[in-house]
């Protein structure tokens, strides 16, 4: 599978320089705290949409309740079926569509994972950080179950200030990019071993 992997890198750096390595991981522009912070990047090329499902069953075998993942891009970037294939490795029974009419959908893991909610939100139709609020959207952050959020950068002040931001881009008819930010030591070691699972070789 080392033919996915085109880029990965650690650092650790202050909050805002870390959130500024690329720029859809700013959760907003808050600034709550002058700390060191873990923060690494991977970039991967999927080159097919079934690539991507199997991208997103590596990361659902890593996810845990509390997590947070937050899918960034345009529409056919591929952001759902990402989704689907991150409930397919929480063992998720049903069909994963995106909300598109309502603010979320749950969806439950598998019995070998306890059963966790999954909450899998689309923010394309909320304006502000505030109507997010309004919706509710804190009680899916409570650390229940895992929370999966296309179109983030709609409330970007919402999120917790350590998470997963996937940015999916278009690279060609079926490829597609991710890149993906971990913020926070969860995630940084979530991402190590999503990169041994995809037998991609940190440089």
């Amino acid at each position: 599978m080392a033919d996915i992997a085109t880029y990965f890198e650690t650092t650790l750096a202050k909050e805002d320089v870390a959130c500024s390595s690329l720029s859809a991981t700013a959760p907003g522009d808050r600034r709550r705290r002058e700390a060191t912070i873990t923060s690494s990047y991977l970039e991967v090329v999927s080159n097919s949409p079934a690539q991507t499902r199997k991208i997103g069953r590596a990361l659902g075998r890593l996810l845990r309740p509390g997590d947070v993942v937050l899918l960034e891009g345009p529409f056919g970037a591929g952001k759902t079926v990402l989704v689907q294939g991150i409930a397919s490795g929480l063992r998720a029974e049903g069909l994963v569509s995106s909300p598109s009419f309502t603010l979320v959908n749950e969806y439950r893991a598998g019995p070998a994972l306890g059963n966790v909610p999954i909450y899998h939100a689309d923010l394309y139709r909320i304006h502000s950080e505030q109507e997010a609020l309004d919706l509710g959207l804190e009680e899916y952050l409570s650390g229940r179950g895992i929370f999966l959020a296309e179109w983030p950068e709609r409330a970007r002040g919402v999120w917790p200030e350590e998470n997963l931001w996937i940015r999916l881009e278009i690279a060609g008819e079926k490829e597609r990019k991710l890149k993906i930010q971990a913020i926070g030591q969860r995630y940084v070691e979530m991402l190590r071993k999503l990169s041994d699972r995809l037998g991609i070789k940190a440089e």
